[in-house]
Protein backbone atom coordinates (compact mmCIF):
# COMPACT_ATOMS: atom_id res chain seq x y z
CA UNK A 1 0.00 0.00 0.00
CA UNK A 2 1.37 3.23 -0.80
CA UNK A 3 -0.01 6.71 0.06
CA UNK A 4 0.99 9.58 -2.33
CA UNK A 5 0.96 13.38 -1.12
CA UNK A 6 -0.30 15.20 -4.25
CA UNK A 7 -1.22 18.84 -2.95
CA UNK A 8 -2.22 20.45 1.02
CA UNK A 9 1.51 19.80 2.13
CA UNK A 10 3.85 22.66 3.76
CA UNK A 11 0.34 24.69 2.80
CA UNK A 12 -3.38 24.99 3.53
CA UNK A 13 -4.87 24.61 0.12
CA UNK A 14 -5.53 22.13 -2.90
CA UNK A 15 -5.40 19.19 0.00
CA UNK A 16 -5.11 15.58 -2.08
CA UNK A 17 -3.49 12.23 -1.49
CA UNK A 18 -3.60 8.87 -3.31
CA UNK A 19 -3.62 5.66 -1.57
CA UNK A 20 -2.59 2.76 -4.10
CA UNK A 21 -3.04 -0.89 -2.78
CA UNK A 22 -0.99 -3.94 -3.59
CA UNK A 23 -4.23 -5.15 -5.85
CA UNK A 24 -4.11 -1.81 -7.64
CA UNK A 25 -7.06 -0.31 -6.03
CA UNK A 26 -6.35 4.24 -6.02
CA UNK A 27 -8.81 6.02 -3.82
CA UNK A 28 -7.60 9.55 -3.72
CA UNK A 29 -8.27 11.38 -0.45
CA UNK A 30 -9.79 14.67 -1.15
CA UNK A 31 -9.80 17.75 -4.32
CA UNK A 32 -9.34 20.85 -3.46
CA UNK A 33 -8.09 23.71 -4.66
CA UNK A 34 -5.03 25.02 -4.64
CA UNK A 35 -5.03 28.73 -3.79
CA UNK A 36 -2.19 31.41 -3.88
CA UNK A 37 -0.50 33.83 -6.70
CA UNK A 38 -2.31 33.51 -9.59
CA UNK A 39 0.12 31.54 -11.95
CA UNK A 40 1.20 29.08 -9.98
CA UNK A 41 -2.71 28.55 -8.86
CA UNK A 42 -3.63 27.60 -12.13
CA UNK A 43 -0.61 25.43 -12.61
CA UNK A 44 -1.17 23.64 -10.17
CA UNK A 45 -4.60 23.18 -9.97
CA UNK A 46 -4.80 22.17 -13.91
CA UNK A 47 -2.23 19.58 -13.59
CA UNK A 48 -2.99 16.00 -11.68
CA UNK A 49 -0.05 14.50 -10.53
CA UNK A 50 -1.81 11.36 -11.99
CA UNK A 51 -4.42 9.43 -13.90
CA UNK A 52 -7.92 10.63 -12.85
CA UNK A 53 -9.36 7.96 -15.38
CA UNK A 54 -7.73 5.21 -12.76
CA UNK A 55 -9.14 6.33 -9.76
CA UNK A 56 -11.26 3.94 -8.49
CA UNK A 57 -12.94 6.53 -5.89
CA UNK A 58 -13.15 9.72 -4.18
CA UNK A 59 -13.82 10.80 -0.87
CA UNK A 60 -14.12 14.12 0.59
CA UNK A 61 -13.96 15.35 4.27
CA UNK A 62 -16.21 18.35 4.04
CA UNK A 63 -17.22 20.95 1.55
CA UNK A 64 -14.78 23.71 1.80
CA UNK A 65 -13.47 24.77 -1.84
CA UNK A 66 -9.50 23.60 -0.44
CA UNK A 67 -10.77 20.17 -0.51
CA UNK A 68 -13.75 20.05 -2.65
CA UNK A 69 -13.02 22.63 -5.40
CA UNK A 70 -11.06 20.68 -8.08
CA UNK A 71 -13.51 17.67 -8.25
CA UNK A 72 -15.01 19.48 -11.55
CA UNK A 73 -11.77 19.62 -13.07
CA UNK A 74 -11.30 16.00 -12.17
CA UNK A 75 -14.17 15.22 -13.99
CA UNK A 76 -13.49 17.23 -17.10
CA UNK A 77 -10.19 15.39 -17.28
CA UNK A 78 -11.81 11.94 -17.05
CA UNK A 79 -12.89 10.87 -13.95
CA UNK A 80 -16.29 8.72 -14.00
CA UNK A 81 -16.50 7.13 -10.70
CA UNK A 82 -18.31 7.77 -7.12
CA UNK A 83 -17.30 11.02 -5.15
CA UNK A 84 -18.16 10.27 -1.80
CA UNK A 85 -19.37 12.48 1.05
CA UNK A 86 -21.59 12.92 4.13
CA UNK A 87 -25.55 13.69 3.82
CA UNK A 88 -24.72 17.62 4.66
CA UNK A 89 -21.60 17.51 2.45
CA UNK A 90 -23.37 16.71 -0.72
CA UNK A 91 -26.21 19.01 0.05
CA UNK A 92 -23.29 22.06 0.41
CA UNK A 93 -21.39 21.36 -2.59
CA UNK A 94 -24.65 21.78 -4.67
CA UNK A 95 -24.23 25.19 -4.27
CA UNK A 96 -20.43 25.36 -3.48
CA UNK A 97 -18.76 23.82 -6.96
CA UNK A 98 -21.53 25.64 -9.42
CA UNK A 99 -20.27 28.91 -7.86
CA UNK A 100 -16.80 27.91 -7.82
CA UNK A 101 -16.98 27.69 -11.83
CA UNK A 102 -18.62 30.83 -12.22
CA UNK A 103 -15.95 32.54 -10.57
CA UNK A 104 -13.27 30.49 -12.84
CA UNK A 105 -15.54 30.89 -15.97
CA UNK A 106 -15.57 35.01 -14.75
CA UNK A 107 -11.96 34.84 -13.80
CA UNK A 108 -11.26 33.39 -17.50
CA UNK A 109 -13.40 36.08 -18.86
CA UNK A 110 -11.68 38.94 -16.89
CA UNK A 111 -7.95 37.25 -18.53
CA UNK A 112 -8.87 36.87 -21.88
CA UNK A 113 -10.22 41.01 -21.82
CA UNK A 114 -6.69 41.69 -20.80
CA UNK A 115 -4.83 38.87 -23.34
CA UNK A 116 -7.09 40.39 -26.41
CA UNK A 117 -5.51 43.76 -25.94
CA UNK A 118 -1.91 43.14 -25.40
CA UNK A 119 -2.65 40.05 -28.38
CA UNK A 120 -1.52 37.09 -26.10
CA UNK A 121 -3.17 33.50 -26.15
CA UNK A 122 -6.38 33.06 -24.72
CA UNK A 123 -7.59 30.85 -21.55
CA UNK A 124 -10.27 28.09 -20.80
CA UNK A 125 -11.45 28.44 -17.76
CA UNK A 126 -10.32 25.83 -14.96
CA UNK A 127 -13.97 24.25 -15.43
CA UNK A 128 -17.54 24.91 -15.80
CA UNK A 129 -20.48 24.86 -14.40
CA UNK A 130 -21.59 21.85 -16.56
CA UNK A 131 -18.15 20.35 -15.11
CA UNK A 132 -19.56 21.21 -11.58
CA UNK A 133 -22.86 19.66 -12.43
CA UNK A 134 -21.19 16.58 -13.60
CA UNK A 135 -18.94 16.04 -10.59
CA UNK A 136 -22.28 16.85 -8.30
CA UNK A 137 -24.03 13.73 -10.32
CA UNK A 138 -21.28 11.62 -8.88
CA UNK A 139 -21.47 12.36 -5.49
CA UNK A 140 -22.66 9.99 -3.34
CA UNK A 141 -24.33 10.49 -0.18
CA UNK A 142 -23.36 8.33 3.43
CA UNK A 143 -24.38 9.31 7.34
CA UNK A 144 -21.87 8.57 9.83
CA UNK A 145 -20.19 5.93 11.47
CA UNK A 146 -21.51 3.42 9.01
CA UNK A 147 -18.47 1.36 6.85
CA UNK A 148 -18.98 0.94 3.17
CA UNK A 149 -16.45 -0.17 -0.17
CA UNK A 150 -15.23 2.41 -2.28
CA UNK A 151 -13.00 -0.57 -3.85
CA UNK A 152 -12.98 -4.27 -3.52
CA UNK A 153 -9.76 -4.00 -1.18
CA UNK A 154 -11.25 -0.54 0.50
CA UNK A 155 -13.87 0.18 2.98
CA UNK A 156 -14.10 3.77 4.18
CA UNK A 157 -16.30 5.27 7.91
CA UNK A 158 -16.87 8.37 8.65
CA UNK A 159 -17.06 9.95 11.64
CA UNK A 160 -18.00 13.82 13.15
CA UNK A 161 -15.15 16.06 12.83
CA UNK A 162 -16.50 19.06 14.28
CA UNK A 163 -15.43 21.55 11.88
CA UNK A 164 -18.41 22.82 9.58
CA UNK A 165 -21.78 20.90 8.74
CA UNK A 166 -21.24 17.64 7.54
CA UNK A 167 -17.22 17.30 8.33
CA UNK A 168 -15.93 14.29 8.90
CA UNK A 169 -12.56 12.45 9.85
CA UNK A 170 -12.15 9.56 7.52
CA UNK A 171 -11.28 6.44 8.58
CA UNK A 172 -9.82 3.82 5.90
CA UNK A 173 -9.47 0.45 6.03
CA UNK A 174 -7.48 -1.86 3.29
CA UNK A 175 -7.16 -5.35 3.46
CA UNK A 176 -3.83 -6.59 2.17
CA UNK A 177 -2.12 -9.89 1.79
CA UNK A 178 -4.38 -11.44 4.64
CA UNK A 179 -4.06 -8.07 7.03
CA UNK A 180 -5.77 -5.13 7.70
CA UNK A 181 -4.00 -2.01 7.85
CA UNK A 182 -5.72 1.34 8.94
CA UNK A 183 -5.24 5.04 8.44
CA UNK A 184 -6.86 7.71 10.30
CA UNK A 185 -7.89 11.05 8.10
CA UNK A 186 -7.77 14.22 10.46
CA UNK A 187 -8.16 16.90 8.15
CA UNK A 188 -9.51 19.12 9.36
CA UNK A 189 -10.11 18.26 12.98
CA UNK A 190 -12.50 20.89 14.78
CA UNK A 191 -12.52 22.39 18.48
CA UNK A 192 -14.60 20.85 21.49
CA UNK A 193 -17.35 23.41 22.32
CA UNK A 194 -18.27 25.02 18.91
CA UNK A 195 -21.13 26.68 18.75
CA UNK A 196 -23.59 24.54 16.42
CA UNK A 197 -21.26 21.50 15.98
CA UNK A 198 -21.22 18.10 17.67
CA UNK A 199 -17.29 17.69 19.17
CA UNK A 200 -15.30 15.60 17.33
CA UNK A 201 -15.19 11.80 17.30
CA UNK A 202 -12.12 10.71 18.90
CA UNK A 203 -10.33 7.61 16.74
CA UNK A 204 -8.68 5.26 18.44
CA UNK A 205 -6.00 1.53 17.26
CA UNK A 206 -5.44 2.81 13.67
CA UNK A 207 -2.05 2.24 12.42
CA UNK A 208 -1.15 5.05 10.27
CA UNK A 209 -2.70 8.78 10.50
CA UNK A 210 -2.56 11.93 8.16
CA UNK A 211 -3.40 15.30 10.49
CA UNK A 212 -4.00 18.81 9.64
CA UNK A 213 -1.44 21.72 10.83
CA UNK A 214 -3.39 24.96 10.16
CA UNK A 215 -2.49 26.16 13.60
CA UNK A 216 0.36 23.73 14.30
CA UNK A 217 2.19 25.73 16.56
CA UNK A 218 -0.50 27.98 18.01
CA UNK A 219 -2.80 28.16 21.17
CA UNK A 220 -6.13 29.52 20.10
CA UNK A 221 -8.09 31.98 22.71
CA UNK A 222 -11.00 30.36 24.25
CA UNK A 223 -13.82 29.87 22.27
CA UNK A 224 -16.10 31.62 24.91
CA UNK A 225 -14.04 34.95 23.85
CA UNK A 226 -14.89 34.95 20.31
CA UNK A 227 -18.82 35.93 21.30
CA UNK A 228 -17.08 38.80 23.85
CA UNK A 229 -14.77 40.09 21.31
CA UNK A 230 -17.76 40.40 18.61
CA UNK A 231 -20.01 42.01 21.12
CA UNK A 232 -17.13 44.95 21.92
CA UNK A 233 -16.26 45.28 18.09
CA UNK A 234 -20.12 45.88 18.19
CA UNK A 235 -20.82 48.36 20.36
CA UNK A 236 -17.33 50.27 19.68
CA UNK A 237 -17.97 51.02 16.20
CA UNK A 238 -21.62 50.83 16.54
CA UNK A 239 -20.95 54.00 18.83
CA UNK A 240 -18.63 55.83 16.61
CA UNK A 241 -21.54 55.53 13.73
CA UNK A 242 -19.27 52.95 11.97
CA UNK A 243 -20.37 49.54 9.90
CA UNK A 244 -18.79 46.07 10.74
CA UNK A 245 -17.30 44.64 7.48
CA UNK A 246 -16.88 40.68 7.90
CA UNK A 247 -15.07 38.48 5.17
CA UNK A 248 -16.43 35.29 6.20
CA UNK A 249 -16.35 31.97 4.78
CA UNK A 250 -20.00 31.16 3.24
CA UNK A 251 -20.30 27.92 4.78
CA UNK A 252 -20.35 27.58 8.95
CA UNK A 253 -18.52 31.23 9.96
CA UNK A 254 -21.31 33.08 8.55
CA UNK A 255 -24.13 31.02 10.56
CA UNK A 256 -21.71 30.87 13.66
CA UNK A 257 -21.92 34.76 13.01
CA UNK A 258 -25.73 35.14 13.37
CA UNK A 259 -25.62 32.19 16.16
CA UNK A 260 -23.60 34.53 18.04
CA UNK A 261 -25.07 37.95 17.10
CA UNK A 262 -28.51 36.59 17.69
CA UNK A 263 -27.56 35.60 21.12
CA UNK A 264 -25.92 38.65 22.05
CA UNK A 265 -29.08 40.79 20.95
CA UNK A 266 -31.73 38.48 23.19
CA UNK A 267 -29.39 39.24 25.74
CA UNK A 268 -29.13 42.75 25.10
CA UNK A 269 -25.92 43.22 25.00
CA UNK A 270 -25.46 44.65 21.66
CA UNK A 271 -28.08 46.89 19.98
CA UNK A 272 -30.55 45.65 17.39
CA UNK A 273 -28.33 47.17 14.59
CA UNK A 274 -28.73 45.92 10.90
CA UNK A 275 -26.72 42.63 9.32
CA UNK A 276 -26.74 42.34 6.18
CA UNK A 277 -26.04 38.64 4.96
CA UNK A 278 -24.01 39.52 0.95
CA UNK A 279 -23.05 36.72 -0.51
CA UNK A 280 -25.76 34.86 -2.72
CA UNK A 281 -23.64 31.60 -2.06
CA UNK A 282 -23.96 31.97 1.54
CA UNK A 283 -27.44 33.02 1.75
CA UNK A 284 -28.19 29.27 -0.08
CA UNK A 285 -25.80 27.72 2.33
CA UNK A 286 -28.01 28.63 5.16
CA UNK A 287 -30.84 27.21 4.05
CA UNK A 288 -28.76 24.29 3.74
CA UNK A 289 -28.30 24.37 7.59
CA UNK A 290 -31.88 24.47 8.12
CA UNK A 291 -32.00 21.45 6.54
CA UNK A 292 -29.86 19.48 8.45
CA UNK A 293 -30.50 20.48 12.29
CA UNK A 294 -29.77 17.17 13.44
CA UNK A 295 -26.17 17.44 12.49
CA UNK A 296 -25.78 19.96 14.98
CA UNK A 297 -25.16 19.78 18.12
CA UNK A 298 -27.98 19.00 21.19
CA UNK A 299 -28.16 22.64 22.14
CA UNK A 300 -28.76 24.01 18.61
CA UNK A 301 -31.58 21.43 18.12
CA UNK A 302 -32.93 22.75 21.12
CA UNK A 303 -33.12 26.03 19.66
CA UNK A 304 -34.74 24.67 16.49
CA UNK A 305 -37.67 22.46 18.51
CA UNK A 306 -39.05 25.48 20.01
CA UNK A 307 -39.15 27.37 16.78
CA UNK A 308 -36.05 29.99 17.76
CA UNK A 309 -34.00 30.04 14.65
CA UNK A 310 -30.98 31.68 14.74
CA UNK A 311 -30.55 32.21 11.46
CA UNK A 312 -33.70 34.57 10.72
CA UNK A 313 -34.31 37.21 12.84
CA UNK A 314 -36.31 40.75 11.79
CA UNK A 315 -32.70 42.42 11.74
CA UNK A 316 -31.08 39.96 9.29
CA UNK A 317 -31.24 40.95 5.40
CA UNK A 318 -29.92 37.85 3.03
CA UNK A 319 -29.18 40.45 -0.24
CA UNK A 320 -28.98 38.66 -3.25
CA UNK A 321 -29.06 40.96 -5.81
CA UNK A 322 -26.59 43.03 -6.53
CA UNK A 323 -28.18 46.36 -6.79
CA UNK A 324 -29.05 46.08 -2.97
CA UNK A 325 -25.34 45.00 -2.60
CA UNK A 326 -23.85 48.45 -4.17
CA UNK A 327 -26.48 50.47 -1.84
CA UNK A 328 -24.92 49.20 1.51
CA UNK A 329 -22.48 51.26 0.61
CA UNK A 330 -24.50 54.07 0.22
CA UNK A 331 -25.77 53.77 3.48
CA UNK A 332 -24.27 56.09 6.52
CA UNK A 333 -26.37 54.36 9.25
CA UNK A 334 -24.55 51.69 11.45
CA UNK A 335 -24.45 47.88 10.32
CA UNK A 336 -22.97 44.68 10.01
CA UNK A 337 -22.03 43.69 6.53
CA UNK A 338 -20.99 39.50 6.73
CA UNK A 339 -19.96 39.04 2.90
CA UNK A 340 -17.63 36.56 1.20
CA UNK A 341 -15.13 35.33 0.03
CA UNK A 342 -13.39 34.59 3.64
CA UNK A 343 -9.72 35.55 2.43
CA UNK A 344 -11.29 38.77 0.68
CA UNK A 345 -9.60 37.70 -2.40
CA UNK A 346 -13.36 37.28 -4.43
CA UNK A 347 -16.50 38.67 -4.49
CA UNK A 348 -18.74 41.38 -2.77
CA UNK A 349 -16.47 41.44 0.06
CA UNK A 350 -13.78 43.69 -2.52
CA UNK A 351 -16.33 46.09 -3.10
CA UNK A 352 -17.45 46.82 0.48
CA UNK A 353 -13.72 47.13 1.32
CA UNK A 354 -12.92 49.38 -0.89
CA UNK A 355 -15.81 51.82 -0.33
CA UNK A 356 -15.45 51.56 3.62
CA UNK A 357 -11.80 51.03 4.40
CA UNK A 358 -10.49 54.40 4.15
CA UNK A 359 -13.26 55.51 6.54
CA UNK A 360 -11.76 55.73 10.47
CA UNK A 361 -15.43 55.06 11.82
CA UNK A 362 -15.73 51.53 10.09
CA UNK A 363 -14.50 47.83 11.67
CA UNK A 364 -12.80 46.13 9.60
CA UNK A 365 -13.27 42.12 11.58
CA UNK A 366 -10.82 39.41 10.73
CA UNK A 367 -12.04 35.85 11.78
CA UNK A 368 -10.82 33.51 10.16
CA UNK A 369 -7.19 32.13 8.89
CA UNK A 370 -5.97 34.42 6.04
CA UNK A 371 -3.60 32.38 3.91
CA UNK A 372 0.00 33.88 2.89
CA UNK A 373 -0.65 36.62 -0.10
CA UNK A 374 -4.29 36.87 0.07
CA UNK A 375 -5.54 40.11 1.02
CA UNK A 376 -7.24 39.36 4.15
CA UNK A 377 -3.57 38.23 5.20
CA UNK A 378 -2.19 41.29 4.36
CA UNK A 379 -5.03 43.08 6.47
CA UNK A 380 -4.54 40.68 9.51
CA UNK A 381 -0.44 41.22 9.34
CA UNK A 382 -1.29 44.97 9.49
CA UNK A 383 -0.47 46.51 5.96
CA UNK A 384 -1.21 50.60 5.84
CA UNK A 385 -1.98 50.38 2.04
CA UNK A 386 -3.35 47.29 0.43
CA UNK A 387 -4.40 46.81 -3.19
CA UNK A 388 -7.71 46.41 -4.22
CA UNK A 389 -9.32 45.72 -7.58
CA UNK A 390 -5.54 46.69 -8.96
CA UNK A 391 -5.35 50.07 -7.02
CA UNK A 392 -3.82 51.00 -3.82
CA UNK A 393 -6.27 51.79 -0.60
CA UNK A 394 -5.42 53.69 2.23
CA UNK A 395 -6.43 51.28 5.89
CA UNK A 396 -8.04 54.08 7.73
CA UNK A 397 -10.74 51.95 9.38
CA UNK A 398 -9.88 49.85 12.13
CA UNK A 399 -8.30 46.35 11.70
CA UNK A 400 -9.78 44.04 14.86
CA UNK A 401 -8.45 40.47 14.08
CA UNK A 402 -9.97 37.28 16.36
CA UNK A 403 -8.22 33.36 16.79
CA UNK A 404 -11.12 32.22 18.83
CA UNK A 405 -13.50 31.63 16.14
CA UNK A 406 -11.23 29.45 14.17
CA UNK A 407 -12.77 25.97 13.51
CA UNK A 408 -9.51 24.18 13.44
CA UNK A 409 -7.92 22.32 16.72
CA UNK A 410 -4.81 24.23 17.76
CA UNK A 411 -1.22 22.73 18.55
CA UNK A 412 -2.89 21.76 22.00
CA UNK A 413 -5.83 20.46 21.10
CA UNK A 414 -4.08 18.32 17.95
CA UNK A 415 -1.08 16.78 20.13
CA UNK A 416 -4.13 15.60 22.71
CA UNK A 417 -5.94 14.24 19.67
CA UNK A 418 -3.37 12.08 18.76
CA UNK A 419 -1.93 11.24 21.76
CA UNK A 420 -5.41 9.77 22.92
CA UNK A 421 -5.59 7.50 19.50
CA UNK A 422 -3.16 5.13 20.73
CA UNK A 423 -0.41 3.84 19.53
CA UNK A 424 0.72 4.77 15.92
CA UNK A 425 3.54 3.40 13.66
CA UNK A 426 3.79 6.91 11.60
CA UNK A 427 2.35 10.09 11.84
CA UNK A 428 1.98 12.21 8.15
CA UNK A 429 1.39 15.90 9.10
CA UNK A 430 -0.07 18.12 6.57
CA UNK A 431 -2.36 20.82 5.71
CA UNK A 432 -0.21 23.78 7.73
CA UNK A 433 2.30 26.42 6.52
CA UNK A 434 5.30 24.96 6.62
CA UNK A 435 6.31 26.39 9.96
CA UNK A 436 3.32 25.42 11.37
CA UNK A 437 3.90 22.03 10.20
CA UNK A 438 7.43 21.33 11.33
CA UNK A 439 6.59 22.52 14.71
CA UNK A 440 3.63 20.11 15.14
CA UNK A 441 5.99 17.17 13.90
CA UNK A 442 8.05 18.77 16.85
CA UNK A 443 5.65 18.16 19.83
CA UNK A 444 3.90 14.94 18.14
CA UNK A 445 7.08 13.21 18.21
CA UNK A 446 7.80 13.92 21.69
CA UNK A 447 4.65 11.86 22.29
CA UNK A 448 5.70 8.09 23.74
CA UNK A 449 2.99 6.70 21.65
CA UNK A 450 3.73 7.49 18.41
CA UNK A 451 6.58 5.89 16.02
CA UNK A 452 7.78 8.03 13.47
CA UNK A 453 6.68 11.61 12.46
CA UNK A 454 6.69 13.39 8.81
CA UNK A 455 6.26 16.16 7.33
CA UNK A 456 5.93 15.20 3.68
CA UNK A 457 6.66 17.16 0.26
CA UNK A 458 4.54 17.57 -2.54
CA UNK A 459 5.13 14.73 -4.67
CA UNK A 460 6.12 12.54 -1.82
CA UNK A 461 5.14 8.89 -1.98
CA UNK A 462 5.91 6.32 0.88
CA UNK A 463 4.89 2.67 1.14
CA UNK A 464 2.75 1.65 4.37
CA UNK A 465 2.80 -1.92 5.65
Amino acid sequence: MKLKFCGGVRNVTGSKHLITTDNGSKVLLDCGLFQGRRKETREKNLNFPFDPKELDAVVVGHAHIDHTGNLPNLVKQGYTKDIHATVPTDALIHYMLPDSAYLQERDAEYINKRHRKKGLPLIEPLYTTADAMEAIRLTRPHNLNRWFKVAPDVEIKFVEAGHILGSALTIVRVRERGKVIKLAYVVDLGRKGLPLLRDPFQIRRVDYVIIESTYGNRVHEPIEEAKYQLQEVINRTYNRGGKIIIPSFAVERTQELLYYIHELMEERKIPRIKVFIDSPLAVNITEVFRRYPEWFDEETQEYFRRGDDPFTHLNIEYVRSVDRSKELNEMNSPMIIISASGMAEAGRILHHLKNNIGNPKNTIMIVGFMAENTLGRKLADGWKEVPIFGEKHKVRAEVFVSHAFSAHADKNELREYVRRMGKVKKVFVVHGEETQSLELAIELQRLANVGKVIVPHEGDEVNLI
